[in-house]
């Protein structure tokens, strides 16, 4: 699966905002029947354009009233070193996101905690005891204007026959 036309992006489209949907709900939703839905389902599964299904759950209805971006700096930013960080962040349960970064730093961490006083603890006995780790430095979420975890999938649309690039440099 190469491509996606209308249907495959209508899926992906109905998936993102709704992964329980029903094939029967997804097909009508779509504008296919049953059977050929569910084949491109599959298909979008097989060729990895879907990559799992998973509930989302609100973080402070259990109990993790604290969000943290913690820049990570490391001590050596080379093989073997660097990959053992790596590891090691991977099986943190609290650490949510991890992203390699540009700039100063070198990973950049989301991690969730109980509160402000779970949350140090945690940076004390945990985050700066990793290793090869030289320095964190730590943001705290005030506050989220948005949180999504659904991607925009007008980039995969051809643009419409006829349209030109007039005004565009």
């Amino acid at each position: 699966m190469e491509t996606l036309d209308r249907y495959d992006l209508a899926i992906l489209s109905e998936l993102q905002n709704d992964g329980r949907l029903s094939n029967a709900e997804l097909a009508t939703r779509v504008g296919l029947s049953a059977a050929p839905c569910w084949r491109r389902v599959k298909a979008l599964e097989d060729s990895g354009f879907i990559t799992g299904y998973r509930a989302e759950i609100n973080r402070h209805k259990i109990g993790l009233g604290v969000l943290a971006f913690v820049r990570l700096d490391a001590n050596r930013n080379s093989g073997d070193v660097l990959h053992e960080l790596e590891e090691a962040i991977r099986r943190i349960p609290e650490v949510i996101s991890c992203h390699y970064i540009s700039g100063t730093g070198t990973f950049e961490l989301q991690v969730v905690n109980r509160d402000l006083n779970s949350f140090s603890q945690f940076a004390r006995e945990v985050l700066i005891n990793l290793p090869n780790v030289k320095d964190l430095h730590t943001s705290f979420s005030l506050g989220e204007v948005k949180a999504s975890s659904a991607l925009p999938l007008s980039q995969l649309q051809a643009p419409p026959t006829g349209a030109t690039m007039k005004g565009r440099t």
